[in-house]
């Protein structure tokens, strides 16, 4: 069993994988929060005691690090005896926290692809450019590596794979849809980090159809969508991570990723894009100074974890699945509904990442416990779904199944009672 988890990074992921572990330290051993400045780790810690989420005995330790130092990384590992490190820092970390974890043995969890700060929107596959490239380090090691354990990579990657498994014999489409329903008040924001979320949309648009890689323009190709609890909603296709895995891992022609945005938010990021603002390249101002747009425009935008107090509304997020069971045609919705109030009430965050951040935290309860611990690298889809998504529903984020006409909580019964024999008490579902 592995004991001690060191979380990098403190942003609004970092602070919910910090209290979701905290409330299972006693399967976790100390939990240990590190960032490039140690006082975000520190007020997350507060946090945490704030809540009261953490148990009796357990510890929750703020560290200072740069986790660009592959070195300084591992010396972490070493004096905190960490056994799993979940990096819910920026894409631009992953190879150096993966780095450190190759050369100490400890166990690497992630929620996105590596990105180069230099490049936007690297060609497919995006795990195929920097992280498969070391699954022979990996496995050489025997170091459990598992990529994009969030919510969008990660819990619908589990969807997809509980759909090949139980719902269909063969299928033709998986159609992964990112609503957020919620409303948090401010004139523009992202609910990431602004640079790291405003990346995801200046480059091509990759999705997976009729077995080969197509690209389109960002919010060139739209489609309405009826979803449970938020209603008619209009999507646009969008680039994302877990298209490129699921396209190497499972047998279907066609995978597409569709996230909502409002006509505002349209509306500036286009502005802001054809001025140019949102360039990674840096630029040199009339005064001589050099500056890059992005990270300019980052600079004058809200925290994202500012807006968690007056953020109210809904997440739909999940799978729309189409194939053949049996012979005859079939379509399932396999999804979670998340609030964002109730996110703050338990944590302190926003909906989004509250479904960011709780994967991540059961993804390392089931390393620690041997059930994820498989001394390699893999993507979601190649575990075990079952113990996942019954921890995930104990954890706070309940998976629904939309079958035919009817709607229905998924039941995971024998998965769940080996996950509460192993895992005690954790936050049942409403």
């Amino acid at each position: 069993m592995k004991r001690n988890v060191l979380i990098i990074g403190a942003g609004g992921v970092g602070h919910v994988v910090a209290h979701k572990c905290a409330q299972n330290n006693d399967v976790l051993g100390d939990i240990h929060i590190a960032s490039r400045t140690k006082a975000k780790c520190e007020a997350i810690v507060r946090s945490v005691h704030a809540k009261g989420n953490l148990k009796t005995g357990g510890r929750l330790i703020a560290h200072e690090v740069d986790a660009l130092d592959a070195g300084q990384i591992a010396r972490l590992i070493g004096t905190t005896d960490s056994a799993i490190v979940v990096n819910v820092g920026s894409p631009f970390l992953n190879m150096s926290v993966l780095s450190a974890c190759i050369a100490t043995g400890a166990a690497y969890i992630d929620t996105a692809a590596h990105e180069d700060p230099l490049e936007v929107c690297d060609p497919p596959p995006w795990y195929g450019n920097y992280e498969w490239k070391r699954q022979a380090e990996c496995a050489g090691a025997g170091v459990t590596a598992i990529l994009g354990a969030g919510f969008d990579p990660g819990v619908v990657n589990a969807y997809a794979r509980l759909a090949q498994d139980e719902y269909f014999d063969t299928i033709d489409s998986i159609d992964i849809i990112d609503i957020n329903a919620g409303d948090h008040g401010r004139y523009f924001a992202t609910n990431f980090d602004p640079e790291i979320n405003l990346r995801e949309f200046t480059g091509p648009v990759w999705s997976w159809q009729r077995g080969r890689w197509t690209s389109n323009r960002m919010f060139e190709v739209s489609k309405q969508w009826n979803l449970p609890v938020v209603g008619k909603r209009t999507a646009y296709l969008t680039g994302h991570d877990e298209i490129h895995s699921l396209s190497r891992n499972l047998d279907v022609p066609n995978i597409r990723f569709w996230m909502g945005f409002g006509e505002r938010y349209i509306a500036i990021f286009n502005v802001l894009n054809n001025l140019g603002l949102l360039s990674e390249k840096p630029i040199r101002t009339a005064e001589g100074l050099e500056v890059v747009p992005l990270k300019v425009v980052k600079a004058v935008l809200p925290d994202p974890s500012s807006l968690a107090p007056d953020y109210a509304g809904k997440t739909c997020i999940g799978n729309v699945v189409k194939g053949v069971k049996h012979g005859k045609p079939r379509e399932v919705f396999i999804y979670n509904v998340a609030d964002h109030a109730e996110a703050f009430a338990e944590v302190g965050s926003q909906a989004i990442s509250y479904t960011a951040g709780v994967p991540a935290a059961a993804a390392a309860i089931l390393v620690a416990k041997g059930d994820w611990d498989v001394g390699a690298m893999v993507n979601v889809e190649e575990l075990a779904p079952k113990p996942f998504l019954a921890l995930l529903d104990r954890m706070g984020l309940a998976t629904r199944i939309r079958d035919g006409d009817g709607d229905r909580l998924m039941s995971f019964a024998a998965a769940a009672d080996r996950t509460k024999r192993s895992v005690g008490a954790l936050v049942p579902v409403a």
